[in-house]
């Protein structure tokens, strides 16, 4: 990316992702410049369009952005020259996070085609979720859904996506587990009792990793900080 200028422009916090971009970003030698919503003009009512075509007249080559509206990029990309990368837009998709996902699957299980993947948690407002489905699906994996009825839409099955009530069912015999962190930030109602309840039902431990098979992949947030990435385990 020597000689190639790409924003960063992130509507929507976070710390991972933009830092990972960050650093890819300055490895890969391109000329990098960071925007956040409460330092731009949006504070001032500028549309999102006018943000974007005033940063593009800059002749910058990439927007990397993360976006609280679903479909956010798709809107920008038609209407710009330069590349949009779309770092999240609210519950929709994220694509980069799917495909570090993925590649972490084929990393460690050699293959994706014919892997039996359970995704477990907060279907239903996972924007990682969904991209993950998507991926999963085309390259040939057989997916799971499983999580309280009221965060798992019973839409997936019309892709041939089997939804599990009880975490046992959806795990049991799976080759990859993905277990998702509850996202609070984008829920407007109670959708459980509560988190300890939650936990219990659906929280991976020692007796419920009995219906995991012996080389299963648990991929799961970080035990310090419930709001990292995905990480990897074995």
């Amino acid at each position: 990316l020597r000689g190639k200028t790409v924003v960063n422009f992130f509507v929507e916090p976070s710390t991972r992702t933009r830092t990972s971009f960050e650093l890819a970003e300055q490895r890969l030698s391109a000329d990098i410049i960071n925007i956040s919503a409460s330092t731009s003009s949006l504070t001032k009512g500028e549309t999102l369009l006018d943000t974007a075509k005033n940063i593009e007249s800059l002749q910058v080559d990439l927007i990397v952005m993360r976006h609280s509206a679903a479909g956010s990029h798709y809107f920008l990309a038609k209407r710009l020259k330069c590349g949009i990368i779309n770092a999240g837009d609210g519950a929709h998709e994220h694509p980069t996070q799917a495909l570090l996902d993925i590649f972490t699957i084929l990393e460690k299980k050699g293959r994706i085609e014919g892997l039996t993947v359970s995704i477990v948690g907060d279907i239903l407002h996972s924007r990682v979720a969904r991209s993950n489905i998507w991926g999963l699906l085309k390259l040939g994996a057989k997916v799971r859904l499983g999580g309280p009825a009221t965060l798992v839409p019973r839409e997936f099955e019309k892709l041939g996506i089997k939804v599990f009530d009880r975490l046992q069912d959806a795990i049991d015999g799976a080759d990859v587990v993905n277990l998702l962190r509850i996202q609070h930030e984008r829920q407007k109602a109670a959708y459980f009792p509560s988190i300890g309840e939650y936990s219990n039902i659906f929280g991976l431990n020692r007796e419920t990793m009995k219906y995991l098979k012996p080389d299963a992949l648990v991929m799961h947030p970080g035990p310090i900080n419930r709001g990292v990435e995905l990480e990897t385990c074995i």
